[in-house]
């Protein structure tokens, strides 16, 4: 039986224009020697610049997902994924890798990009459809989950993201957003569930 290669992804969330950081995590994403790198949204401070954000980690060679979180509009994250391809916007949308599917959605509950659950839920709907045969699958969100821990920081989760979860059952979820819950790691069902926000992660599906 022929075994199935891992596919190696550097994740992380709420850069907010930090281009010093990027610099770092670029060169990180190439000595891990990563398959991707999933940037779960906030990629701007209310998107004030966008310059090098993304750029680094394609110098490295590096196929980059993104999603716009709530410090910047879908319209800055697809201007990203134009300007550095073939650096994709996941937002309502999909990506395949070995046999790995990527789906997600961004925006937030304040900010630039406010996003109601129901329509959270139905850009969710719309990217799992397109991998929905994926032997793995993981889901991208910028928003954290309803009854989370992210919770502690008085921020209620999405109650759409939670639905997300039960309906799709994702081995992965990534979400930000909440910096003083990073590095949170918890499990829903079946589904691994890891806050990056900025703690940079490096995990193997």
């Amino acid at each position: 039986m022929k075994k199935t290669k891992k596919t190696k992804i550097l994740a992380i969330g709420d850069l907010h224009g930090d281009t010093g950081l990027v610099k770092k995590l670029a060169k990180k994403a190439e000595e891990e020697n990563v398959d991707l790198v999933i940037l779960a949204g906030d990629l701007t401070l209310f998107e004030a610049s966008t310059k090098n954000l993304v750029g680094p980690f394609l110098k490295s060679n590096k196929q980059v997902l993104i999603i716009p979180g709530n410090h910047e509009s879908k319209v800055t994250a697809d201007f990203l994924a134009e300007m550095y391809a073939p650096t994709k916007n996941i937002h309502g949308s999909s990506f395949r890798k070995n046999d790995v599917g990527i789906f997600g959605a961004g925006g937030g509950d304040i900010g630039i990009y406010k996003i109601k659950d129901k329509d959270l839920l139905e850009l969710l709907r719309k990217g799992h459809a397109e991998i929905k045969d994926s032997k793995k699958k993981i889901m991208v969100t910028h928003m954290h989950h309803h009854g989370g821990g992210a919770e502690f920081s008085g921020f209620a989760g999405s109650k759409a993201v939670k639905r997300a979860i039960k309906e799709f059952n994702p081995d992965l979820l990534i979400s930000a957003h909440i910096h003083e819950a990073r590095g949170i790691e918890e499990r829903l069902g079946k589904t691994r569930i890891i806050n990056v926000s900025r703690k940079p992660r490096i995990i193997e599906i």
